[in-house]
């Protein structure tokens, strides 16, 4: 083999590993937001988690579109607020309540410390006090009460897109903030150099929305948009001036509160 025939097969190579090495994120990435199996258990490295950070918003598309197909196919059976509790209640296993446990565990330390510390420490309990089960609560209760009343066709895509969004509020915080603790299992921040980490989210923001503004009008998917901006930007304020930074606990409250926020926007414009 000539020196010109080695050099034509160095960039394939290095493409092949490139995408493998994307691969590895992106099952990293599964593996942290979800219960789903996948063959990452002999990958992970810290290096590799900090850049993984960049595939959850496609896993929140991902989770969304499949409760979405089980709302759609349980609306075919049961009466539509059924099929909402059904689609809910399969999120919180494919998730194993990762998010909700983190809503619970930042309402009971914002709601029942005055200080920094004392509600950093209070997170760190693995009991739920009364803030944290009246939050769970009504976010649960609001988010199938919005499914069950917006139709199944808007509601299936407007979980992809709550899905997706909310991932993507959670992703712009834990960038932007600085991590509150001195350790912690999220304290990883950095998706990696280059323009992929924001074209992923750019792209799942435009898929998010072209998914309600095909079901439910254009106006729906603007309100999407505003509701997704404004919570993260009101948890972003909330969390520096309470916490200093953000925690594993808080992004998964801005997933809730965002995930909440886009189906409640949705439905108002329906």
């Amino acid at each position: 083999m000539d020196a010109s025939d080695r050099s034509d097969r160095r960039p394939r190579h290095g493409l092949v590993a490139g995408l493998a090495e994307e691969t590895r994120l992106a099952l990293l990435a599964v593996q942290f937001l979800t219960r789903v199996p996948v063959p990452a258990a002999d990958i992970f490295t810290p290096e590799r988690m900090s850049r993984a950070v960049r595939y959850f918003p496609l896993v929140g598309l991902a989770l969304g579109a499949v409760l979405g197909a089980v709302l759609a196919l349980g609306s075919a059976v049961f009466p539509p607020v059924v099929a909402a509790l059904l689609a809910v209640a399969l999120g919180v296993r494919l998730t194993g309540a990762l998010h909700e446990d983190g809503l619970a565990d930042l309402a009971d330390g914002l709601g029942g410390a005055d200080t920094r510390e004392r509600a950093l420490e209070i997170m760190r309990d693995s009991r739920i006090g009364s803030y944290g089960t009246l939050a769970l609560g009504l976010v649960m209760a609001l988010k199938v009460a919005a499914l069950a009343h917006m139709g199944v066709a808007v509601g299936a895509w407007a979980l992809v897109a709550a899905h997706g969004l909310s991932r993507v509020a959670s992703l712009i915080l834990m960038l932007r903030l600085p991590y509150a603790r001195e350790e912690g299992k999220a304290g990883f921040a950095s998706p990696g150099a280059g323009r992929g980490p924001a074209l992923i989210a750019a792209g799942t923001v435009v898929l998010a929305l072209l998914a309600v503004a095909a079901t439910a009008g254009a106006g729906a998917a603007v309100s999407a948009a505003i509701a997704t901006a404004a919570v993260t930007a009101w948890m972003g304020t909330m969390l520096v001036r309470r916490l200093a930074g953000h925690t594993g606990d808080a992004l998964g409250a801005v997933q809730q509160l965002s995930e909440t926020a886009v189906l409640l926007a949705v439905l108002a414009w329906v």
